[in-house]
């Protein structure tokens, strides 16, 4: 299929092999549940890490909501539980696998009918909501896709054919930005 704006040809080292890469998470998953006693995600240590913030700047707040009191109330730290550094862990591998095989660089990649301010925002606004949307359903696509799915919990499985159909519908929606 032809395309009005020229492809970017591809840099960095060739992408690990698909298959060898789902076998070696699932291994890591396995692990994680045998060590740990439950399974992977990313939005539990990214909200820790936001509660030991707000702890810092506003105390008092989190000294008024429950949810918040049993993670930093007191003399609890939200820092001291695993999730967080799997969470940091994850993004510092991520950024030295990326060095490595030389494809960390800065990029905007958007379609020809898209302004770079507007695709910045856009993102932004999905990120956030994708985040609110983790903590309303008390869990990350990662932890209801790797770990519920995992266990074979109905829930996760409704959840992610639930977001995979409503990917595609709003990515069809706007797919005039892109093309």
């Amino acid at each position: 299929m032809a395309s009005d704006y020229p492809v970017q040809p591809r840099r960095g080292r060739p992408y690990w092999n698909p298959y060898l890469s789902g076998l070696l998470l699932g291994v890591l998953l396995f692990l994680a549940f045998f060590i740990t006693g439950s399974g992977l995600g990313a939005s539990g240590g990214m909200n820790r890490l936001l509660v030991w913030l707000q702890d810092l700047l506003m105390p008092e707040h989190v000294d008024q909501v429950p949810y918040l009191l049993k993670m930093a109330g007191g003399s609890l730290n939200p820092l001291k539980n695993w999730i967080v550094y799997l969470t940091i862990g994850t993004l510092i591998g991520g950024l030295a696998s990326g060095l490595r095989a030389g494809r960390v660089y800065v990029e905007t990649n958007k379609g020809p009918a898209i302004s770079n301010g507007l695709r910045w925002c856009l993102a932004f606004v999905g990120g956030a909501l994708m985040g609110y949307g983790a903590r309303l359903a008390r869990g990350c696509t990662s932890g209801q896709a790797l770990s519920g799915g995992a266990v074979l919990s109905t829930g996760s499985w409704l959840f992610m054919i639930a977001v995979f159909a409503g990917a595609y519908l709003f990515a069809y929606s706007l797919r005039r930005s892109w093309n």
